[in-house]
């Protein structure tokens, strides 16, 4: 079994950032990385669905992971995104991140051509785990992007022992009969990941030790907080906390989630640059717009309380 340190706290879900004309901006990333140090995030999965990652080509892909693995210092671990409509590619992107020395792949189901049973995404999920057998890999459970719904626990079950790399899922679902099977199987060692900022405290209740997400990016110190109520027993500050990230996730979703996300980091000193189409970008009217009323949420406010 391949030598695995689980991942722990929060792992942000990078934008990959572009310039004006919507080509790589990869000299942004250092500047990505050294924000989420310094707001202890211990952790990039690089090119998912935050990173744009099927809308890249797999040079780009290559290019993201590439810059990515030489700027984050050593405790910033660095999980590379594989997942693509075509095997091939998956396999080219996998045995490039074990080239570079990344610290883990990920990989999502096919979403064009579905797998039509577990057995079916075993099969797939092994051959691309295979380009890279020295890193450990997740299944990335995202259906509400792939189409692809099958319980995490019967893949776990299924791929046991037939993926030998298989160290964990990038949990991306709102089903938390799954995941606590999940966590429970085979006596825990199976390194279950949760992926759904807007209910973490539900993941963290059902026994979530770390979390991958989007606004880790630009608002990590309201979980921060909320891990660390829950950790203490407080509740009432963790709902608070909760509250807050669905309230911060719903005006961002309003806009279109990834401009919105993007004019975000622009506003805290991080220019990602547009979103490539079909995701919108917000036009300067739209953004000057989203600033207001993050004001007049707080949300600037809250990432100054820690």
């Amino acid at each position: 079994m391949i030598k695995h340190i689980p991942l722990e706290g929060l792992i942000a879900a990078p934008h990959t950032p572009f310039h004006e004309d919507r080509s790589l901006n990869l000299k942004m990333i250092e500047a990505q990385a050294q924000s989420l140090v310094a707001n202890r995030v211990t952790g990039a999965f690089v090119c998912g669905t935050t990173g744009e990652g099927l809308s890249l080509t797999i040079a780009e892909r290559i290019q993201v992971a590439e810059r990515w693995r030489t700027v984050a210092p050593k405790n910033l671990r660095v999980i590379v995104h594989v997942g693509h409509v075509g095997l091939d590619d998956c396999r080219a992107l996998a045995t490039n991140a074990q080239q570079i020395g990344a610290d883990a792949i990920a990989c999502l189901a096919p979403c064009f051509f579905k797998p039509g049973s577990v057995e079916d995404l075993v099969q797939f999920c092994a051959e691309v785990a295979t380009a890279a057998p020295e890193l450990p890999f997740y299944y990335y459970q995202i259906p509400s992007m792939t189409g692809v719904n099958f319980n995490v626990a019967d893949f776990l079950i299924a791929a046991s022992g037939r993926i030998p790399n298989l160290v964990g899922i990038k949990f991306t679902h709102e089903n938390l009969m799954d995941f606590l099977q999940c966590l429970h199987l085979e006596n825990g060692r199976f390194d279950m990941v949760f992926g759904r900022d807007e209910v973490m405290l539900g993941g963290l209740a059902t026994g979530a030790r770390a979390a991958i997400g989007s606004t880790y990016n630009f608002a990590a110190p309201i979980y921060h907080r909320l891990m660390a109520a829950f950790a203490k027993g407080d509740l009432v500050t963790a709902r608070k906390e909760q509250l807050r990230s669905v309230e911060l996730i719903q005006l961002l979703a309003s806009y279109g989630f990834m401009g919105a996300a993007k004019a975000t980091m622009k506003m805290i000193g991080v220019d990602v640059g547009p979103a490539r189409l079909p995701n919108r970008t917000l036009t300067k009217e739209q953004a000057s717009k989203l600033q207001a009323e993050l004001e007049r949420l707080g949300y600037f406010e809250w990432l100054k309380a820690g």
